[in-house]
């Protein structure tokens, strides 16, 4: 294959990634983009450094107008769950609704693919946009940094937990994706944690192995009670990750 080709190839794994996990427009994509998504996968960190890159600038740009940090905050949220379309939101709170919702596997799967949110997933939500907020608010004078170490490397966890567990249910995002072979998933965590690195330093290693921990947690979670993972379970995923990785550095860099 030649470099143009190779090129091409990446390119075209970025925009789907970045079609898959975001509302941003782009051009229209040629069909063949969607033949083998689970190549895509490895972009997935990729995504994260869009989303939490130019949310934090709306952060640090907010400060700088002298508006308090926790008005910063809440506008670094509004940013990403207006990029994202609150896919990872909505996939937490189907997740906490049907994990704790249900007696058997097939009652949990159908009170996840409800859109009615129930009491499980409106207090998931409560809690993981208050603790990211207050996080947020204390880590933004730090620049925009923490913000993208904590959007790149909750989705650089993705494909490991797509190639890891089978799939609940026999439709939906997560089946249509697929499941990844090791090469995308090793490149997303390389790129997860090189970027991470850059952004925070040597501190982001623990922030990688607290979220890792709460993810494997969900992971085994999700497959005891409902025989795998969905594209819901995959959201939440998402925002344990992003919840890790922040009250970690805020523990490690706040004096």
């Amino acid at each position: 294959m030649r470099k143009t080709d190779i090129l091409r190839a990446w390119c075209l794994n970025a925009a789907t990634a970045v079609a898959l996990l975001t509302r941003l427009p782009l051009p229209r994509l040629p069909n063949s983009a969607f033949d083998r998504q689970a190549d895509a996968v490895w972009a997935f960190s990729v995504v994260g450094l869009v989303v939490g890159g130019l949310a934090g600038l709306i952060g640090v740009f907010t400060l700088a107008l002298g508006l308090p940090a926790t008005i910063a905050a809440g506008l670094v949220l509004a940013v990403q769950i207006s990029l994202t379309g609150a896919m990872h939101e909505d996939g937490l709170a189907d997740t906490a609704d049907g994990l704790w919702g249900g007696w058997t596997p097939d009652r949990r799967l159908e009170i996840m693919k409800d859109s009615v949110i129930g009491t499980y997933g409106v207090l998931a939500l409560i809690l993981s946009v208050g603790l990211r907020w207050m996080a947020l608010a204390a880590l933004l004078p730090f620049g925009i940094w923490p913000v993208v170490a904590a959007a790149t490397l909750s989705r650089s966890l993705l494909p490991t937990l797509m190639a890891g567990l089978p799939h609940a249910r026999d439709n939906g995002l997560s089946r249509s994706v697929g499941a990844p072979t090791r090469g995308p998933v090793a490149v997303s965590l390389i790129l997860g944690l090189a970027v991470g690195w850059f952004a925070v330093g040597p501190v982001i290693v623990g922030a990688w192995l607290v979220a890792a921990v709460l993810v494997l947690a969900l992971a085994l979670l999700a497959r005891s009670r409902i025989g795998g993972q969905t594209g819901d379970i995959l959201g939440a995923a998402e925002q344990l990750g992003e919840i890790a990785v922040l009250l970690t550095l805020l523990a490690l860099v706040m004096p």
